[in-house]
């Protein structure tokens, strides 16, 4: 079957050498688009299979116009296309929704075969953005693995730092914005979990484990 195929791109040259490139690999184009806005106006009349969707475009960006065609038709297939493997970018495009993800200086037959798996139903990424991703999925498990092994919770640092500085109850309530019933909940929070007796006793034994500092 014929794989049906909109380009939507603000550069018009590009558009025009994917369409001759991609024809050429037996894919049938429905559609081209300049901007996003332009896309999410043609896809119910084109009806593509799949969207060679490019990230960066004037009035409305590439992620933007794929949010919104997903809205409208959820199996919609959109493969993106990013000049560079910027993680936020990439970041942005998956919770977009996108079925694929590649970097322009890709060759065509990378293109197609990106196109062909989306199609398919599969997802793929270029090598530059699957080690963006890699990079940013253990940045985050770090940051998940720090957060399991705190001891006490930000808040509860925060309360215990004031302390540390010599402030009252009140003061620690006035200062994060919370009532005196709170810090003393949080307070009590932290003696069990330190172990402590009082608060003395709890900012000595957080000085210790290295979670406040006194100044």
């Amino acid at each position: 079957m014929t794989i049906r195929l909109m380009l939507v791109d603000d550069h018009r040259m590009l558009r025009e050498g994917l369409r001759r490139s991609l024809e050429e690999e037996g894919f049938y184009v429905v559609g081209e688009a300049a901007d996003g806005e332009a896309a999410v106006r043609l896809v119910p009349a084109a009806k593509p299979d799949v969207i060679l969707m490019d990230v960066s475009m004037p009035d409305m960006d590439g992620v933007e116009a794929t949010k919104r065609i997903l809205q409208n038709s959820p199996e919609q297939r959109v493969v993106m296309l990013t000049m560079h493997a910027d993680k936020e970018v990439l970041t942005d495009a998956i919770r977009a929704g996108a079925s694929g993800y590649l970097v322009k200086d890709c060759s065509t037959d990378e293109i197609a075969e990106a196109v062909r798996m989306a199609a398919q139903g599969d997802t793929v990424l270029s090598p530059q953005l699957a080690k963006s991703m890699l990079d940013e999925v253990r940045r985050l498990d770090e940051k998940a693995r720090a957060e399991d092994e705190r001891v006490v919770t930000k808040r509860e640092e925060e309360v215990l730092q004031l302390i540390a500085d010599g402030c009252s109850t009140p003061e620690v309530a006035q200062k994060l914005y919370i009532s005196q019933k709170t810090v003393k909940n949080h307070l009590a929070s932290i003696y069990e979990k330190l172990n402590a007796r009082d608060r003395t006793q709890a900012v000595l034994l957080a000085v210790r484990m290295g979670i406040v500092k006194l100044t």
